[in-house]
C-alpha cells in the first residue's frame, strides 16, 4: 500500500489526493503536524530532506517528495500524462509554471490572508499581489484558445495549476475578471468531481510561517 504523508489544508497535498482518487489507487494517509514540528523530525527528514509535505512513500519504503513530481509518477502510463513528446513537454511547462508563479505567489498570499499573517509579511504583499495578477492574466490568455492547459485533454497540469489558482478569491482576486480562466476552472472542477474538500487552515501562533 502506498502511504501519503500529508497535511490536509495543503493544496499541494490536495493535488495528490485528487489524482490518487481519480486513478482509484488505494493508499494509507499519514497526517503530518507541520506546525508542531513533525516535518522536521529525523524520521520525516529521512523521507524528504527539505522537511515539506506531501511525500509519497512507495511499497518498498522509498519516497518521492514535491507534489508535481508525485503527480508525474502516479500519472505515468495514464491519460493524465501524455506519451507524445511535445504534449508531455507542455504538461511539464505548466507544472514548472505552477511551482514558480502560483504556489509561492497565490499560495503564500492565501495562507497569509487566511491565517492572519498579512501584516507581518506586509513588505512582500504588494509584490506578491502584482505577481499574482500577472499570473492570472497569463493563464487567461493561454486558456482563451484551448479547453485545458496542455491541449484538448485534462491532465496533471490542470490539477496542479487549479489547486491554488482556483482559490485566488480567498486572497481578494475576482476570478470573473479573467473569463477564460474562470471557464477553465469550472471545467476542471467538473472533471475532478466532488469528494475532494479544501480544508481550512488553523491559526497556529507558534508557527513562523
Amino acid at each position: 500500500m502506498l502511504t501519503l504523508h500529508d497535511y490536509l489544508p495543503s493544496q499541494n497535498g490536495w493535488k495528490v489526493r485528487v489524482l490518487l482518487g481519480l486513478l482509484e489507487i488505494p493508499y494509507d494517509s499519514h497526517p503530518v503536524s507541520i506546525f508542531e514540528g513533525e516535518s522536521h523530525t529525523d524520521a520525516f527528514l529521512a523521507l524528504n530532506p527539505a522537511g515539506a509535505v506531501p511525500v509519497l512513500q512507495l511499497r518498498d519504503g522509498s519516497a518521492i517528495a514535491e507534489s508535481n513530481a508525485i503527480l508525474t509518477y502516479l500519472a505515468e502510463g495514464t491519460s493524465f500524462l501524455p506519451s507524445d513528446r511535445y504534449r508531455r513537454a507542455k504538461v511539464m511547462q505548466w507544472l514548472f509554471f505552477e511551482q514558480y508563479n502560483i504556489e509561492p505567489v497565490i499560495g503564500s498570499l492565501r495562507f497569509w490572508t487566511l491565517t492572519g499573517r498579512l501584516e507581518r509579511n506586509q513588505a512582500m504583499v504588494a509584490g506578491k499581489r502584482e505577481a499574482a495578477a500577472r499570473t492570472l492574466a497569463a493563464l487567461d490568455r493561454s486558456l482563451g484558445e484551448t479547453p485545458f492547459l496542455a491541449g484538448s485533454d485534462f491532465t496533471v497540469a490542470d490539477i496542479a495549476v487549479y489547486a491554488y489558482s482556483h482559490r485566488a478569491g480567498d486572497c481578494g482576486f475576482s476570478l470573473p475578471e479573467y473569463p477564460a480562466f474562470a471557464a477553465w476552472a469550472e471545467r476542471v472542477r467538473d472533471a475532478i468531481g466532488p469528494g475532494y474538500p479544501v480544508h481550512p487552515y488553523g491559526i497556529d501562533p507558534h508557527s513562523g510561517a
